[in-house]
């Protein structure tokens, strides 16, 4: 978008209208002592456009990027490839300039695509009906832990130590601000956790992750099982979509909620969003459930169409009747999503998934083999957590200087002694061969 700058007699009119005589009385309340005395050094006045987009590429250019340097980031963002087709098809207009369906019976087109995605996000997940996206994977893992409280009359949530830190915090603040208790398990970087152990008669839900902040998968039944024994609810997080083309859907585990962030499919990484938040459950709970459902239906002359079926949110209903204040879904990113598992299908998901597993194992095990480096997962699918004999923190910044974006050190996003030394290293089908290479003998210089 361009900077189309305002003319001075546009600024008389703008301060005439609003009663002032000069740009500065609009700061007026501000304190003399926060106050600039002088412009910023080193800063020019003005600059001709050609020149601008020097300056700005070759400061662009310092910086290490997934696209420039091998990348094994991941921690709830991933790398994937996002066919041509997505951008080409979300960028026309009557998608693009679609915010949200206000008046259904004009909106057609969104209400389609929104029920072809909740199609898709139910048949992922293993559930029975999904909603139309929440904001990204963390609000929907707090908007279930809510909507746990109102189905149970309970409020106290245990959470595992293998949620993603984000996640926790999220659903923690919400819980301070809103009125129930969290029960945070100790990390748990090696998968083996006991959450049974934290249940009783008022607890509303238990909140894990899988495959889990560290890697590891998981087989929740005889959770689910305890879980439901208890009177709660059991709601799994999934921050890599894509490991649901390989592994066990949560619904088949017996999950009553399940979140995820969508990412991975058909939106880029987008130094952190715009993202989207899936959001499935069990049939009898869908009037708990927040957001927005959209459903098939015919018309008078026996046409079939699309209609908002459920919408308990505030600009629909009373206040006090809402289940979220959340406005809107992600509808772009749904979007992007729908189309991308759209070209994908089954077979094509279950083929990345599969790739995306073989790649990392290779890492894994090329990782692992050197002095002093320890795996701690005995399963993974895309992302591994591996036990370094020095600070992780030290590690990926010498890496770094190498132009090698070597993983996330766990001590960045959890304030624990023994998460010093951890890493998370993911890898996926856009992950190369030179690409692992690089890092493996990268590595093995730094612990030297």
């Amino acid at each position: 978008m361009r900077f189309l700058p305002l003319t001075e007699p546009d600024r008389k009119a703008m301060l005439a209208t609003v009663g002032v005589a000069s740009v500065e009385s609009l700061y007026a309340d501000v304190p003399n002592g926060a106050l600039l005395k002088a412009p910023i050094a080193d800063l020019s006045n003005h600059m001709p456009e050609m020149e601008v987009e020097r300056f700005i590429g070759a400061m662009a250019a310092k910086n290490i990027g997934t696209n420039s340097a091998p990348s094994f980031l991941g921690a709830g963002a991933y790398r994937h490839h996002i066919p041509a087709a997505v951008d080409h098809l979300i960028q026309r207009g009557e998608f693009l300039t679609s915010y949200t369906p206000y008046q259904p019976e004009v909106a057609q087109g969104t209400l389609q695509y929104l029920f072809e995605f909740q199609t898709q996000v139910a048949l992922l997940t293993g559930m029975d009906v999904a909603n139309a996206s929440m904001y990204d994977g963390a609000t929907a893992t707090t908007e279930a832990v809510a909507m746990a409280n109102r189905i149970t009359r309970r409020k106290k949530a245990v959470i595992s130590g293998g949620l993603h830190p984000h996640y926790r915090e999220v659903v923690e603040t919400h819980g301070r601000h809103t009125g129930f208790e969290t029960v945070s398990a100790p990390l748990d970087a090696l998968g083996r956790e006991d959450l049974a152990k934290h249940l009783g008669p008022d607890v509303s839900c238990v909140l894990v992750q899988n495959p889990s902040f560290f890697g590891h998968i998981h087989d929740f039944s005889k959770l689910a099982d305890a879980v439901h024994a208890a009177g709660a609810l059991l709601i799994v997080a999934v921050t890599e979509v894509v490991s649901l083309g390989l592994i066990t859907p949560p619904g088949e585990m017996g999950a009553d909620i399940v979140v995820a962030e969508g990412q991975s499919i058909g939106n880029p990484l987008g130094f952190g969003g715009p993202y989207v938040g899936l959001f499935a459950v069990r049939d009898k709970f869908v009037r708990q459930m927040p957001g927005r459902v959209t459903g098939q239906t015919v018309d008078v002359d026996g046409r079939r169409g699309w209609v908002l079926t459920l919408s308990t949110r505030e600009q629909h209903i009373r206040r006090e009747k809402a289940t979220s204040n959340i406005c809107t879904n992600s509808g772009l990113c749904a979007l992007a999503f729908t189309i991308h598992m759209t070209l994908l299908g089954e077979a094509g998901l279950n083929q990345l998934a599969t790739l995306n597993h073989a790649v990392a194992s290779n890492l894994a095990d090329r990782l692992a083999a050197i002095p002093g480096v320890k795996l701690l997962n005995e399963s993974f699918f895309n992302e591994f957590t591996l036990e370094l004999p020095k600070p992780a923190i030290g590690v990926v910044e010498a890496l770094a200087k190498k132009r090698i974006l070597g993983g996330v050190p766990v001590a960045r996003l959890v304030k624990d002694a023994q998460a010093e030394k951890l890493l998370l290293v993911a890898a996926t089908e856009l992950t190369t061969e030179a690409e692992m290479a690089a890092l493996e003998a990268g590595l093995k210089e730094v612990l030297k």
